[in-house]
């Protein structure tokens, strides 16, 4: 099985994510592929980034930095639940993306994204188009959620049929790309980049 992190990328102290990344996570689990760690960032409460060292060095000073390079280093794949802030994804996962380089590289990522009327489409658009910067390869098979909030009833996610068949299709893709991602991260390949 592989090691699958599910983001949660939102830290307002009212926000609804953690429903949504529940969800998911009971998702994941039950498709069988995948062994699944919930990483919430407000519990993470990475600063903004206040390593001296670029990335890229691995000279972590700090030890949120370690635990956070160990979370990630140990994944296969991650999906992101991630709202739509100003039209893009939250400060917090970009500040949380930053903070390494390596460690990011040659996995794949679903998205989760939800909003209004927009349905997050934006921040899955942008995030997106950042993760190819961390050698992340993001999926086309989108979960974009809108008018969320309709869908939380007694603090739990209760999602339409239209979200549940593009979450199974999020994951079947997910482990597709998972399977063949293993073989770029294999050490010689690792050490001659």
């Amino acid at each position: 099985m592989y090691q699958l992190k599910i983001i949660g990328a939102t830290v307002r102290p009212s926000r609804q994510g953690p429903f949504i990344t529940e969800w998911v996570a009971e998702q994941a689990r039950a498709h069988g592929a995948f062994v699944v760690e919930v990483l919430d960032l407000q519990h993470l409460n990475l600063p903004l980034m206040d390593e001296p060292n670029h990335p890229a060095l691995r000279q972590y000073t700090q030890e949120h930095t370690r635990q956070w390079s160990r979370h990630i280093a140990a994944a296969d794949a991650f999906i992101f639940v991630t709202a739509e802030y100003n039209f893009s994804y939250p400060a917090p996962l970009q500040n949380a993306l930053e903070y390494l380089v390596h460690e990011w590289a040659y996995k794949a990522a679903g998205i989760v994204s939800y909003a209004g009327v927009s349905a997050g489409t934006r921040a899955w658009n942008a995030l997106k188009s950042d993760l190819p910067s961390y050698r992340v390869v993001p999926l086309v098979e989108a979960v974009n959620i809108p008018f969320f909030t309709q869908f939380i009833q007694h603090e739990q996610f209760v999602p339409n049929e239209v979200t549940c068949a593009a979450m199974t299709a999020q994951l079947n893709e997910l482990t597709r790309w998972t399977k063949v991602l293993q073989v770029l991260r294999q050490p010689e390949l690792v050490a001659a980049s």
